[in-house]
């Protein structure tokens, strides 16, 4: 198995992924789902939360380990406070 991929190459190689090839197919539709990609492969799975997202990715791809999670329509995966953290604000 080969070594993980730094964490910073993992989420940016996870966002490329996401823009280029997976926000047009579910933005409209799944708004706060969680997406799970593997950056190896460029397989994905969407989910309603973090757990259901990486257990689709788990049965498509079982040997993906450097898997970037995001909020679809969602700046962060997961925020604290009051505020929102909407792409569109």
């Amino acid at each position: 198995m080969p070594a993980p991929r730094p964490a910073e190459e993992t989420a940016r190689l996870g966002d490329e992924i996401y823009e280029r090839e997976i926000r047009a197919q579910v933005e409209a539709e799944h708004p706060g789902e969680v997406v799970a990609i593997d950056v190896s492969s460029g397989h994905w799975a969407i989910g309603e939360n973090v757990i259901a997202a990486r257990e689709r990715l788990r049965k498509q791809q079982p040997e993906a380990f450097d898997v970037w999670l995001l909020r679809v329509g969602h700046r962060s995966l997961h925020h604290y406070g009051g505020r929102s953290l909407r792409s569109s604000e």
